[in-house]
């Protein structure tokens, strides 16, 4: 699904998302959590970026709308996508933020949303390992600080490396 929705209009998003999966694979092995709903989300989570699909242009609520409205996607994937990496504080920047919390309430599961950003936050733009402290000044250089998106990093910048942090202990504590 992912793939059709964006390989060729958007490659490198697809590359992205392609290494956020092979990232999510790696990190619930070391994670008591859903594995296969990891996986799942973390190919499906920017798949609201694809051209067709963008209603508000908010990719996280375009892209949740899509699996539940297009594909009745398991609810639990289609808020995990909604909510990935803080979505709620750039919801906030865009004014839907009442929108995405009673459409997608965030999953009660700290581990796979901690470990969702962590696999979105350690992946590059083309699909390759990186920090998050390094994806987190990639993106602000890449938008801009004074954007919407660089308001939004420059928000959630403490609670990603808090949620990576988090992850990167919890697998640290269950080696493969």
């Amino acid at each position: 699904m992912a793939r059709s929705e964006l390989e060729l209009p958007l490659p490198r998003r697809w590359a992205h998302s392609q290494g956020v999966g092979r990232a999510a694979i790696a990190a619930a092995a070391g994670l008591d959590c859903n594995s296969e709903l990891l996986v799942a989300a973390a190919i499906l989570h920017d798949v609201g970026y694809a051209p067709r699909l963008v209603v508000t242009g908010f990719h996280p609520l375009d892209g949740a709308r899509f699996l539940r409205d297009e594909h009745q996607a398991d609810q639990r994937v289609t808020r995990l996508v909604a909510n990935h990496t803080f979505a709620l504080l750039e919801a906030d920047e865009r004014g839907l933020q009442a929108q995405l919390a009673a459409e997608f309430p965030i999953l009660d599961d700290q581990v796979l949303v901690d470990a969702l950003t962590y696999c979105d936050m350690t992946t590059t733009p083309d699909g390759g390992p990186t920090t998050a402290a390094d994806r987190i000044h990639e993106i602000l250089t890449r938008y801009g600080r004074d954007t919407t998106v660089g308001r939004f990093m420059q928000r959630a910048a403490t609670n990603i490396l808090e949620a990576v942090f988090r992850t990167e202990e919890a697998m640290a504590a269950h080696p493969r």
